[in-house]
């Protein structure tokens, strides 16, 4: 089975036959586990052979030198890392004194899989050993939503020939050797064995270990305990060292005998808290998992996951693949943030430890709109993560001159963590992504209590950085100059499309909300005067326009730029940050990801229908998608273009860009966003969702490729469902009172139990945009060719 691994299409589920070892990486990222508080890598139990040991702990990093050829004012110092913790997730076992190892004997058969609606990963083996035994083994492993601090594993192994003595060496093991690190040897050298023993222990089926990192100083205690059931009399012994503890469990076992160990686990961490505090946390955890069993865990990860599903499924017929893809999509995205609590998510989640584990924009963009959707709770966890670094951020708008709060453009804890400030700090954008986010939660969920608790107070300090970032020009326009937009490509522009109508919207939702909590925003400093200058500057936002060709350029000039060379391009020069220089990238019309086609996607009702026309055609032209952010928000404006077999192949791009391993970095871990953007798609693309007032609206269409569409959404205390067919959509509220909605423009009242359905428009021709030469997107046939054109 060495080399021999394929995925089957699920419809509610991912399972892999046979094992790559030539690649154990991506699997390890597909069939990772997380609650958003843990995060353990698919690594097989035995923990050998590996690709990429991973057990991480939500924030739990390591500090390193961010080093520089010439130092700058305002240059960030120190950059985080997230680091690999204590692994609990190693179940060694030995079969007649030699050990299970893939890569010896004879492998007749390997399954993985993970069921989206029970969230464990089921691993089934049948091994030869070199003697000639024979056994099998099955493990059951999970992450636990209902308990946030447990993990559990069930073993079972069962003799299928002779009666050979079985060991099973059940592992805490600290500072694992990790993979040849290809960075920076400073950073390398930070980050080899970051844990610090202070505390180990052993006793009957238990160990405890506790740790602190060197430089972070977060103190880490991890334990475990077992239940153990076999045959006959069993030996087992507990022993610990400051970086490993073991529980070793020895018996013998007839033809057909099994044993089955339940190990369960817990973690508990904090940089302020005493050792025996840390202790007695995970201690108290792992007691109550053990008296909840295995059993009773599963119960519990089932009837979490139910009600998820009940509120969030979303149905797709006519495409099997992106049917499974985008429940993998939502079950992943589930199990970033569920119980992140207070905490990033992660631009990989904690699938990996790509991107060092730092969190971007990419989370208030792209994963929190689906969050706010489908779980607002978890949404409104990771803007109270935000909420927590404010600190920080206004400490960093200080440093560069300004007021309110600079948030990073990559952090873990808070602190901006980009070295290079053209992607980094000039990317004041995330700012108003935070903003856009909030006011997103609130509009959703009318969750004024957080607004007034949490959200006022992001609203002000955003406002305030734009207020003093900006400024007003002789012709009374405000501009907002020296920026860069989400499109690296593009850099230290002036009044970058996407920035400016963000941070008008920005300016505008502060006043309004500071407006509804006088009391509070009195506390924060605000008066009549700040909040009429908000709304000034709103008023007076410049946003520019091309009257010659007209479209919005993307910030000013952009359209007066050379047009990169795309004919003589070689597609093995892609992504083209790897093979030119930025001084080039910077002065052409070349686009990396979504950018003006973004702002028309989160600030709709700032451009009118031919101007999207034209400003889709002539941004689809000039795009490569060098990142994987971009396939989803093309698909949306593809989508509202008319382009529907555009749309389609973009959200093929964005729902298998981990399935498929596209931009084959899978390994490192999963791409949040991207995973984001194949709801995003469905449901703001071809479900047609604006929420961009005080009437939710829909305007479905589907493609040619897909029969109908079904999918949920949370809003105003309501649980709605929306199907669409080819000719018709139909409407429910399932929980909640009567809601007011509109079906491509026209308003209608939806009452509980009363469904409404109308048909929808027919769509008339429009002219194909086109691509980048070889950029197309790679699922792309255009109308009228096959797949052999």
């Amino acid at each position: 089975m060495i080399g021999d691994a394929r995925y089957t299409v699920d419809p509610w589920g991912l399972r892999e036959i046979g094992l790559n070892m030539e690649d154990p990486a991506r699997a390890e990222s597909l069939f990772a586990l997380s609650n958003g508080h843990i995060g353990l890598r698919a690594n097989l139990d035995e923990g050998e052979p590996h690709g990429l040991p991973g057990t991480y702990l939500n924030s739990v990093h390591e500090l390193r030198p961010l080093p520089y050829a010439e130092a700058g004012y305002g240059y960030p110092e120190s950059g985080q890392t997230v680091i690999n913790v204590t692994n609990g997730k190693l179940i060694r076992l030995m079969v007649d004194d030699e050990p299970l190892d893939v890569r010896y004997g004879e492998l007749r058969s390997h399954r993985r899989s993970i069921d989206f609606r029970d969230g464990v990963l089921v691993r089934g083996a049948e091994w030869e050993s070199p003697a000639g035994q024979v056994i099998r083994v099955v493990s059951r492993r999970l992450v636990s939503f209902s308990q946030r601090a447990v993990a559990a594993i069930c073993y079972e192994v069962e003799s299928i020939t002779d009666a050979p003595r079985v060991v099973v060496q059940s592992e805490l093991v600290a500072n694992e050797t990790l993979p040849p690190h290809t960075g920076d040897p400073r950073a390398a050298a930070v980050l080899e064995s970051p844990l610090v023993p202070e505390l180990h222990f052993a006793r009957d089926c238990s160990v405890e270990l506790v740790h602190i990192t060197q430089h972070s100083k977060i103190r880490i205690a991890a334990a475990m305990d077992h239940v153990i059931d076999g045959p006959g009399a069993l030996g087992v012994q507990s022993e610990s060292e400051p970086n490993s503890g073991r529980v070793t469990v020895t018996g013998v076992l007839k033809p057909g005998q099994k044993l089955r160990i339940v190990k369960f686990m817990a973690y508990g961490w904090s940089q302020q808290r005493s050792l025996p505090a840390m202790r007695d946390q995970a201690a108290a955890a792992l007691v109550a998992a053990k008296e909840t069993g295995w059993d009773g865990l599963l119960d519990e990860q089932r009837a979490y996951l139910a009600e998820f599903w009940r509120r969030s499924d979303v149905e797709v017929e006519g495409d099997a693949e992106v049917q499974q893809a985008v429940r993998f999509a939502l079950f992943q995205l589930l199990q970033a943030g569920a119980r992140a609590e207070r905490r990033a998510i992660p631009a990989k989640g904690l699938t990996g430890p790509g991107y060092d584990g730092h969190a971007f924009w990419d989370t208030e963009t792209y994963v929190l709109p689906v969050l706010t959707y489908t779980q607002p709770g978890a949404a409104a966890d990771a803007l109270r993560w935000r909420h927590s670094t404010l600190k920080l951020a206004q400490e960093r708008a200080q440093l560069l001159n300004l007021r309110g709060a600079a948030f990073p453009w990559r952090t873990i804890s808070g602190a901006e963590c980009s070295g290079y400030w053209p992607a980094g700090t000039a990317a004041f954008h995330v700012n108003a992504d935070i903003a856009d986010a909030v006011t997103r939660y609130v509009n959703v969920t009318e969750d004024y209590g957080f607004e007034n608790a949490v959200g006022l107070e992001l609203l002000v300090e955003t406002a305030r950085l734009w207020r003093s970032l900006g400024h007003h020009d002789l012709d009374g326009r405000f501009r907002i100059d020296g920026v860069t937009g989400p499109d690296e490509y593009s850099a230290i522009a002036d009044n970058n499309v996407y920035t400016n109508l963000m941070a008008q919207r920005n300016l505008r939702a502060a006043a309004d909300a500071a407006k509804r909590h006088p009391d509070r925003a009195y506390e924060f400093g605000v008066d009549a005067e700040e909040t009429a200058s908000w709304r000034d500057a709103a008023e007076d936002m410049y946003i520019p326009y091309d009257d010659h060709l007209g479209v919005h350029p993307q910030s000013d000039g952009f359209t007066g730029h050379e047009i990169w060379d795309f004919q003589h391009t070689a597609q093995d020069q892609y992504p083209l940050l790897l093979h030119f220089p930025y001084f080039d990238l910077y002065r052409k019309q070349v686009v990396k990801q979504a950018d003006l086609v973004l702002a028309m996607q989160r600030c709709g009702d700032a451009f009118t229908c031919e101007e999207k026309l034209r400003n889709f055609a002539y941004y689809e032209a000039l795009t490569v998608r060098d990142s994987s952010l971009s396939a989803s928000v093309q698909g949306v404006l593809a989508a509202e273009c008319g382009h529907l077999a555009l749309a389609h192949a973009y959200l093929r791009e964005a729902a298998l860009m981990d399935l498929h391993d596209i931009e084959h970095n899978t390994s490192d871990g999963l791409h949040m966003a991207s995973l984001a953007g194949a709801w995003i798609v469905l449901v703001e693309g071809f479900g047609g969702l604006r929420d961009q007032g005080s009437v939710l609206g829909f305007a479905p269409r589907l493609s040619e490729g897909l029969s109908r569409l079904s999918f949920g959404v949370c809003v105003r205390g309501r649980h709605l469902r929306v199907e669409v067919h080819r000719t018709s959509a139909t409407y429910t509220v399932q929980d909640g009172e009567g809601i007011t909605l509109t079906h491509h423009g026209e308003s209608f009242r939806l009452e509980p139990d009363k469904p409404a359905t109308f048909p929808i428009p027919p769509i008339g021709p429009t002219e194909q945009p086109h691509q980048p030469a070889g950029r197309e997107p790679l699922f792309f046939h255009r109308p009228g060719t096959t797949e052999e054109d």
